[in-house]
């Protein structure tokens, strides 16, 4: 193989070579209809199968094939089988795959025009796609990235830079609870602290609410907060449920601040006429996030961002230092809009397959995803063993089997979780699960091209009328959180004998109830005194020991709380990244009363560790999430 002195040398004879072969192993794999959606192996498994240490010596490339397709590729999940429900499933095509393997092998370079005009070219005709598909101006420019995850943090530094400029202690944005968990991690990474994120409790569709976000906002202004980023969601992960975008619009609009649309999924769907109705207003936002490795059936990587007004991305990260000086101009540098430099050429992987199938088939594969859907929801609706949780939201229905009479929710949570692991070792299918409103719920999110009816059918029949295994679950093992050691010096604010007589912390291990005891303040409050107030920054989480309180929502009385009640749950509550729910309500004490108050850390500690004070309060949570519904 070594030629000319070079050690990594190959001639033309053999890279044709290599690359049939390449090929014929991918096809062989891909072609393989009895392999399973899943298939899962543990790290000492694998570990046997490909050995740690980097060979000193050459390897048969035969041989490395068929060490890939025996050792590797068959264990983990395929995305693209057509029976995974699981997730957001992505069903690349050959032809976009094709132009990956065109990109790497040229090494494209896309960081400035000389370094592939051609490439950059490529990539302005594409976004040029994208933005006429969804209704954006011609002002209107983006990026092409790895994920939704990387542009919706590039959406969030281009607005912060846009309304902000440097960083400050009043900036907030604002997120329902139904948002992705890139947002937060976005908004960690760019500093935003805990209390600089509002998480807002969505209405019964779990679509952002207009009125919610504008009481959030007056509040924060009152406080001489900063208001500046509100991210709305057009098709949520769990769900599909698109966020009322106009109406959102109107009021960002109208108050100066930036909204953003996490469409990494559904933004696709306006090709279709039925999509393009559902979106309505998203062609209104100041930027969007689209993933082509979702319902675009583009291979990964391939996020993209749009932003209305360019020159905004060009201003948020155009930085130019003299080494690069002989490397830029030309119609546009990618590495002036995003946070790479050095980027790969993702545009011709959609160019390919969309000029191959032309854009008519893409429509259609999109609308028979709806279509299966939709059907997939009347199934459900008209089979007696199973109960709908979400209707039919951009290719996702959300359902279970159904209860006995009088059963709890721990019960059925045990039984469709042992239906989901079974169907899973099946080998039939691959769905996977979330909560709405505190109750367990398994997806079907049918986005794949190669999904059929037949496909959905068998999981419906599954769920239906399957055998539960006997067995229950294994609990889930504590966690041990290394704040446990904490503490002050001195006696417990409150004895560890009257901790273990609280309803609230029933079953909750000794050790358990000594850390409780070393974390937990004791708080006096005279009757009448307000403890919490709506949209208050603080997250403590609350037990009255003696006296009683009122809980009011809007003004209205919606509760009365005695010894042993709980209360501050929801705000002390994780949503992800150490950001939360503001608080939601007022509570007034209605006697003298002594209170038990842990602060938000120490509350997830002992959420992590005791399962039965966990499921009491998230259960609490749930329902009085749903009241605010």
């Amino acid at each position: 193989m070594e030629s000319r002195g070079d050690p990594l040398w190959l001639d033309a004879k053999t890279m044709r070579d290599l690359g049939h072969r390449a090929v014929d192993a991918v096809v062989d794999l891909l072609d393989d209809a009895a392999a399973p959606p899943v298939r899962r192996a543990t790290a000492a498994e694998m570990a046997e199968r490909i050995l740690p240490g980097a060979p000193e010596h050459p390897s048969p490339f035969d041989e490395l094939l068929e060490r890939l397709s025996g050792d590797v590729l068959p264990y983990g999940c395929r995305h693209g089988h057509p029976a995974f429900f699981a997730f957001i499933p992505s069903d690349g095509t050959f032809p976009g795959a094709i132009g990956d393997f065109l990109a790497s092998a040229l090494n494209v370079f896309t960081g400035t025009w000389l370094g592939s005009a051609g490439g950059s070219h490529v990539e302005r005709v594409v976004l040029g796609w994208f933005k006429e598909w969804i209704g954006y101006p011609p002002t209107a420019g983006g990026i092409l990235l790895s994920g939704g995850s990387a542009a919706n943090m590039t959406a969030l530094a281009c607005a912060r830079e846009a309304l902000l400029g440097a960083m400050t202690e009043t900036a907030v944005a604002y997120v329902s609870d139904q948002a992705h968990s890139s947002l937060a991690r976005a908004a960690r990474t760019l500093g935003f602290r805990p209390d600089q994120v509002r998480v807002l409790p969505t209405d019964a569709g779990f679509r952002m609410r207009p009125g919610v976000l504008a009481a959030a906002v007056e509040a924060d202004v009152r406080a001489g907060r900063q208001p500046l980023f509100v991210a709305a969601t057009a098709g949520t992960t769990n769900t599909g449920a698109i966020d009322p975008l106009s109406e959102l619009s109107a009021f960002c609009r109208s108050r100066g601040l930036w909204l953003h649309v996490d469409g990494a999924y559904g933004a696709f769907a306006a090709l279709t006429d039925r999509g393009r109705e559902a979106l309505t207003g998203l062609a209104e936002a100041d930027s969007v996030t689209l993933d082509a490795h979702k319902w675009f059936f583009q291979p990964y990587e391939c996020g993209c961002l749009l932003v209305r007004d360019e020159r905004r991305l060009r201003d948020a990260f155009s930085i130019m230092p003299d080494y690069l000086s002989d490397a830029t101009g030309g119609e546009v540098d990618f590495a002036d809009l995003g946070l790479q430099l050095t980027r790969n050429w993702r545009a011709l992987k959609v160019w390919l397959s969309v000029s191959y199938f032309g854009l008519a088939a893409f429509r259609r594969a999109i609308d028979r995803a709806i279509d299966i859907a939709a059907d997939t929801q009347l199934r459900i609706e008209q089979t007696p063993e199973l109960e709908l949780l979400s209707p039919a939201n951009l290719g996702i229905v959300a359902f279970r089997r159904r209860g006995e009479p009088g059963e709890d929710e721990a019960t059925v949570t045990q039984r469709n979780a042992a239906l989901v692991a079974g169907l899973e070792t099946s080998g039939a299918a691959f769905v996977s699960s979330t909560r709405l409103c505190g109750r367990y719920a398994v997806r079907i999110c049918v986005l794949n091209h190669s999904s059929g009816a037949e496909h959905v059918g068998r999981v419906l029949d599954w769920f239906a009328h399957a055998p539960v295994p006997a067995a229950p679950l294994p609990a889930p093992a504590a966690n041990r959180d290394p704040t446990a050691g904490e503490g002050w010096l001195g006696p417990p604010a409150v004895p560890i004998a009257e901790l273990a007589r609280l309803p609230v912390f029933a079953g909750v291990e000794r050790d358990q109830l000594e850390a409780l005891a070393s974390w937990c303040r004791l708080q006096l409050v005279p009757a009448g005194a307000t403890m919490t107030r709506p949209w208050e920054l603080t997250r403590d989480f609350f037990v009255i020991l003696d006296g009683a309180a009122a809980v009011e929502i809007d003004g209205e009385h919606v509760r009365d709380l005695a010894v042993g009640d709980f209360f501050g749950e929801i705000a002390a509550l994780d949503w992800g990244a150490g950001y939360g729910y503001a608080r939601s309500a007022t509570v007034v004490a209605t006697l003298d009363s002594r209170l038990l108050a842990l602060s938000p850390a120490h509350f997830q500690a002992l959420v992590r560790s005791a399962p039965s004070f966990s499921q009491r309060v998230k259960a609490a949570a749930a329902e009085r999430l749903a009241r605010l519904r």
